[in-house]
């Protein structure tokens, strides 16, 4: 099976090249999406215990 993958993937190496870019551009435009903290919150984590 895996032979037969690396065959097609031999025969089809434009459609191969061409999804390769394709999602890697659809990740790095992800990752431009990101919500960034300038400041993030360093304080201490606080819990109220009622006893």
């Amino acid at each position: 099976m895996l032979e037969r993958i690396i065959r097609a993937s031999i025969a089809h190496r434009w459609l191969v090249l061409l999804l390769v870019l394709a999602f890697s551009g659809l990740g790095i435009w992800n990752y431009s999406k990101l919500p960034i903290d300038a400041v993030p919150d360093i304080t201490n984590v606080q819990v109220q215990i009622n006893t």
